[in-house]
């Protein structure tokens, strides 16, 4: 990707890099750690990432579009309304029409524009009734892709997150691995090979019995589950009087 001297991040949770935790106690993830694989390939790379958690698709329009539209990146990453696709009663449709708005003003402000499609949720129980709106939903942003020339990282492709290790504890975050294959193959798609392979299979894993597995189920949707529906109906976001931990173009050498 010749000219690349500035990237911005947008998005929700999973951009900001939950729950992929550095060695301050702020969150890395795979935005950071690809910021960090193309500054080895273009020295004095700035980067900002203006990604918080629980953010649905309006707000990050509304909230961080315009900052980094100002900021006329060579490169802007953006990803989006799984927030939205969690909620009962979404419409894919009308998703897509906002985010296919926030992408052509990235690409007028002259950024090259690198999206994501959603998960396959299919391993995962409470999520698996959703796949077909995700679905949905995907064979929208393959359309903007393909109209406005966005790449396009197909993590709906990516069997190796099919495995629980690439997630965290509440199954709706990625791992630290998670987060680094994703960043592995985001390098890729822009260009950049790597020295490491994103689809590497994971070592093999211990099988457990059903009711194992069930345990850990019920654990989880106590533990997580939950507290997220609580949140919904309370009208609270994990966001609320959350900051983008870097909010300026700032070269990833400083970090």
């Amino acid at each position: 990707m010749d000219g690349l001297d500035s990237f911005v991040a947008l998005g929700d949770s999973f951009t900001e890099g939950m729950d992929d935790r550095g060695p301050n106690g702020t969150y890395l993830g795979w935005a950071d750690r690809l910021a960090g694989l193309l500054s080895s390939h273009r020295p004095g790379l700035r980067y900002a990432n203006f990604a918080v958690r629980g953010k649905m698709l309006q707000e990050i329009v509304d909230e961080q579009l315009p900052l980094a539209v100002a900021l006329k990146p060579k490169l802007a990453t953006f990803c989006g309304g799984g927030n939205d696709i969690l909620v009962p009663g979404s419409d894919p449709d009308a998703l897509a029409e906002v985010y296919e708005i926030a992408v052509a003003d990235l690409r007028a402000a002259g950024s090259e524009v690198l999206i994501f499609t959603g998960f396959d949720p299919k391993h995962t129980p409470f999520l698996r009734s959703l796949r077909g709106k995700i679905a949905i939903y995907n064979s929208h942003l393959w359309s903007v892709a393909e109209r406005y020339h966005c790449r396009v990282v197909d993590l709906w492709s990516m069997t190796v997150l099919h495995d629980r290790r690439a997630w965290s504890e509440d199954r709706l975050h990625l791992s630290t691995e998670g987060h680094r294959r994703v960043a592995l193959r985001a390098a890729e798609v822009l260009g950049f090979k790597q020295t490491e392979d994103w689809s590497t299979p994971w070592p093999p894993l211990e099988d457990e019995d059903w009711m194992t597995q069930r345990r850990h189920d019920l654990k989880w949707a106590r533990e997580h589950v939950v507290p997220w529906i609580g949140r919904q109906l309370r009208g609270e976001s994990m966001g609320d009087g959350v900051a983008p931990k870097r909010p300026e173009l700032l070269p990833v050498s400083s970090d």
